[in-house]
């Protein structure tokens, strides 16, 4: 298949990569220059972007690899689009072939591979590129010199990038953004304020920097101040002061700056949605959520991708709408783990465990494999649907065919599962064979499970082990205390009563929420 992507062609799977490499040989152009170079331009692009699978990428290297004699702009392009891929190790992998057969890098070609030093964070590789840049003299080049200064800034020595910086042009504002990101990741925030305040003069690109730069740091009150203060702002600088609100847990926040967003006539774009549905699914505002949705359909024309169904199924899960996250799910075309993960969990616990158990049934017969969180909604479901036998089944499926290593998270599905059904011995025999150790989670649970089925014993060992790990939490006495007395057994919960006045634990008072409308 063949996509549009500004203004070239870009394919999307190995067959066509396949059927233009055999019309290539059938027809004898794989001498021909002219020829040769379009079709690098095109399998290079095929490299780039979301529809780019590890199978595209290695056809596409496969063929590179059949041109004879490729030149200089063959191998840039190559390493240009490894660069840019999800598995930049081949961009670094092709210019070291380049040097074994004797091509002379030029000056495209540094900055490509300093990129993918960078995203590698390959720090020993960068400083030999750096070294050879030197030698064949191309550090007075701009874009060479600049790439340098942000793999330096980024992962290689920030003195190295200010020396760098020292012998740039000091117009250039590429220069001044890339060594203030610098200064900032490495945590010194007072510096990159300072470079900023001197700059002599700031493009858009600066701004955003900083203020992405405050948000990463949680500073929300000065990156609101200097978005404010920004001559101008563009979609970069909205998302990044609502993803810093949402990151930060300021959900209302960042909903009330979309809301100032819209109002000045600029348009949010896949991310924007994306901060806003986490900042609804966190809140559990359903009416939020919707009108997010609604937007999100308007922008779109109907069609929705996979990050933004995988977001709206989670947030209608999480605010209570578990039929409109089902609805979402069969909407979504490329239907991923992730996808299927969120209808599955977010159907078992909000207790239609069989439905969840039916979807997880349909997964497997697709080609998307489960992972450690299907399984946790998996168990879930089987927890709350009372099916022991099945739990067990889909829980040794999970260790021996899938190869996924049970965590806290399983063994406390499966404590819960069997402490549900009454099989209290049996979980407490589960838990003396985890390989993990238990957490408080897992005694509360069991904990819980004994008050239900009435077992004063097994409950005194589960809160022992629970006051070994916390004997300050007054919920863990109380528990016991009740069991105790849903037995009959008052001398029992008097003395557990006694024993938390004797630790200096006291019970929280009761509380509620109420939200008023006005």
């Amino acid at each position: 298949m063949i996509r549009k992507r500004r203004g070239r062609s870009t394919i999307t799977n190995v067959g066509t990569l396949k059927q233009i490499h055999a019309l290539m040989i059938v027809n004898g152009l794989t001498s021909n220059v002219g020829f040769l170079r379009k079709l690098v331009l095109t399998t290079a692009m095929s490299m780039v972007g979301p529809n780019a699978t590890s199978a595209v990428i290695r056809y596409a290297l496969q063929m590179f690899a059949q041109i004879p004699q490729p030149d200089t702009f063959m191998w840039n392009t190559y390493i240009r689009g490894s660069s840019q891929s999800h598995d930049p190790v081949h961009a670094v992998a092709l210019y070291a072939q380049m040097d074994q057969r004797s091509v002379k890098p030029d000056n495209f070609t540094f900055p490509f591979v300093l990129k993918a030093c960078t995203k590698l964070f390959w720090v020993n590789t960068g400083s030999a590129v750096h070294g050879r840049v030197l030698r064949l003299g191309f550090g007075s080049n701009v874009v060479v010199r600049n790439t340098l200064l942000v793999f330096h800034a980024k992962c290689g020595d920030l003195k190295v990038a200010t020396d760098i910086f020292d012998d740039s042009d000091k117009g250039d504002v590429v220069a001044w953004s890339a060594l203030i990101a610098g200064y900032a990741q490495r945590g010194d925030l007072s510096v990159a304020r300072k470079l900023f305040d001197e700059m002599p003069k700031r493009d858009l690109v600066s701004w955003n920097v900083m203020i992405t730069v405050y948000t990463k740091h949680g500073e929300m009150e000065s990156a609101r101040r200097l978005f404010d203060e920004a001559p101008m702002k563009d979609i970069v600088s909205w998302n990044a002061l609502i993803g810093g609100y949402v990151l930060r847990n300021l959900n209302r926040e960042a909903l009330e700056l979309f809301d100032e967003m819209c109002g000045v006539g600029e348009c949010p774009d896949e991310v924007t949605m994306l901060s806003l549905l986490s900042a609804c699914a966190d809140l559990g505002d359903l009416e939020s959520g919707e009108k997010v949705h609604a937007k999100i359909i308007e922008m779109n024309k109907g069609k929705l991708s996979t990050l933004l169904g995988n977001a709206l199924v989670d947030m209608y899960a999480k605010c209570g709408n578990i039929g409109k996250a089902v609805r979402v799910f069969w909407l979504i075309r490329d239907k991923d783990v992730v996808s299927w993960n969120s209808v599955i969990s977010g159907l078992a616990f909000h207790g239609h465990a069989e439905e969840s158990l039916g979807l997880f049934r349909e997964m497997k017969m697709t080609k998307v494999c489960p992972d450690e969180v299907t399984f946790v909604g998996v168990l879930a479901a089987c927890s709350h649907a009372g099916n022991v036998d099945e739990g067990n089944r889909y829980f040794h499926l999970m260790k021996n065919k899938y190869k996924i290593e049970p965590t806290i998270r399983h063994c406390g599905c499966v404590v819960d599962m069997l402490g549900r059904a009454g099989l209290l011995k049996e979980a407490f025999n589960f838990i003396a064979s985890m390989k993990i150790e238990p957490n408080a989670i897992v005694w509360r649970s069991l904990l819980g499970a004994c008050k239900v089925h009435g077992d004063v014993e097994l409950a005194k060992r589960a809160n022992e082990q629970l006051l070994r790990m916390r004997g300050d939490q007054s919920g863990d006495y109380v528990l016991l205390s009740n069991v105790y007395a849903s037995q009959g057994e008052w001398d029992g919960a008097e003395n557990v009563r006694k024993l938390m006045d004797d630790n200096g634990v006291t019970k929280n008072r009761g509380s509620s929420f109420v939200e008023a409308f006005s």
